[in-house]
């Protein structure tokens, strides 16, 4: 990800920085969508593995890169806290 557009780019629900996702943090997430464990913030499944995503730099919210494109839509997020306990 250009650290220009990471530089101008915010979480929009609560405007903290973002930063890419970790590899640790995204095979964590994929394999728990490969469970079925992992919903979007407006509750729907998440169906397909991730290529990438961005993350708050909280830690707490992700939101997925498709194409190459981050797409920073708030329903389109995934709260990281499902990976608790995982």
């Amino acid at each position: 990800m250009n650290q220009q557009l990471l530089d101008v780019i915010c979480c929009p629900a609560t405007h903290k920085a973002l930063e890419p996702v970790s590899e640790r943090t995204l095979g964590a997430l994929n394999r728990a969508i490969e469970r079925g464990a992992v919903n979007t913030r407006d509750g729907r499944a998440v169906a397909t593995a991730l290529d990438g995503g961005l993350v708050t730099v909280d830690g707490r919210i992700l939101y997925p890169i498709d194409d190459g494109i981050p797409v920073l839509l708030e329903s389109e997020s995934v709260l990281l806290a499902q990976l608790d306990g995982m």
